[in-house]
């Protein structure tokens, strides 16, 4: 097999070009593959120092993506970009996937236009890997699409299923939808068509799980328009921080005795709050698109910047994008 050929965005994100380079230079210990850096070529040889950076190639960028820059002009502006310029080496062949902790919404946009989706596929969605008591499990969408339709969301759950299947090892799925109720009869007016298109799709449909149940590995694909998945994911996300200052506060406020206790569980905290973070799991694939594509937090590390070329790498080595194909396919001429 091939090494795997990964764009990495070196503009994009909260803490750029300094951590992306650094989380590129780890990654480069310790992955077999091509990576290339795009972005100002200046500041990024500057950075470029210690064991691992020999192997890293730079395409220079004239420009950056600002965070708050609005898809239309981020699109318009693209080919200068070094999100643009790291998407076009996809599209052109020179690069199996990208990565970026950049503006995620011009990413989409750049991305959806470059790439164009799967024929079959209305719209690609961000899936997020999370963990639960019993292994990990999917969400999609996690904030890609804010308004769906119910044709969208049984697309989310054959990609969902086949990026399960494919990196995740799981054998058959289970497939479900997020709603209010666990009865098929309890949700809106989308999630009842949805669930009426996924009796039919390709994928082990079990029907809709609650909230409550996410963390317990209910299901291993959870679907949900794109405000609800991210409303889910920002939530926890908070309840795990806040979590997190409450046990430190609880453990340094106390007695003498409690703070012997906290010395005593600190392997085991740490232990905690590594299956907790983020930046361990790497980014989020922008599934339905064809080429690779993963989406990472803003404020990401050099450490979230590692495992999110670990993703990407892993998603090109499974063949993420013929996989979600093979499963459309046969949809597609069903329905014809």
């Amino acid at each position: 097999m091939s090494k795997a050929r990964i764009a990495i965005d070196a503009m994009g994100g909260d803490h750029a070009p300094e951590e992306i380079v650094a989380g590129t230079i780890l990654a480069a210990n310790e992955y077999d593959a091509e990576l290339t850096l795009v972005g100002d070529e200046a500041r990024v040889r500057a950075l470029l120092r210690g064991p691992g950076a020999e192997k890293i190639s730079v395409v220079h960028a004239p420009e950056a993506v600002p965070m708050d820059q609005h898809a239309s002009a981020a699109l318009r502006a693209s080919d200068r970009t070094s999100l643009g310029i790291a998407v076009n080496l996809v599209k052109n062949g020179e690069a199996d996937a990208v990565v970026s902790a950049g503006n995620s919404g011009a990413f989409l946009a750049i991305a959806l236009i470059k790439l164009r989706t799967i024929e079959g596929i209305a719209r690609p969605a961000i899936a997020t890997v999370w963990p639960g008591l019993n292994g990990n499990f999917v969400l999609l969408d996690s904030g890609a699409n804010v308004d769906c339709r119910p044709e969208w969301l049984e697309q989310f759950g054959i990609m969902g299923s086949a990026y399960a299947k494919a990196v995740l090892g799981i054998e058959s799925p289970r497939v479900a939808l997020m709603s209010l109720g666990e009865e098929r009869t309890k949700g809106n007016t989308l999630v009842l068509e949805s669930a009426e298109l996924l009796e039919k799709a390709p994928v082990n449909f079990i029907g809709n799980i609650e909230g409550k149940d996410m963390f317990y590995n209910a299901a291993d694909v959870i679907v949900a328009d794109g405000f609800v998945g991210n409303v889910l994911l920002k939530s926890s996300e908070g309840v795990v921080a806040a979590m997190g200052k409450v046990i430190k506060d609880t453990l340094l406020g106390g007695g003498i005795m409690t703070k012997l206790g906290a010395v005593m569980l600190a392997p085991a905290l740490r232990k905690l709050r590594k299956r907790f973070d983020y930046e361990s799991i790497g980014g989020a694939p922008l599934l339905g698109l064809r080429g690779n594509c993963i989406v990472t937090h803003g404020r990401t590390t050099r450490k979230g910047i590692k495992h999110a070329i670990g993703a990407s790498i892993a998603e090109v080595d499974h063949d993420v994008v013929g996989k979600i194909t093979e499963l459309v396919k046969p949809h597609l001429a069903k329905e014809a």
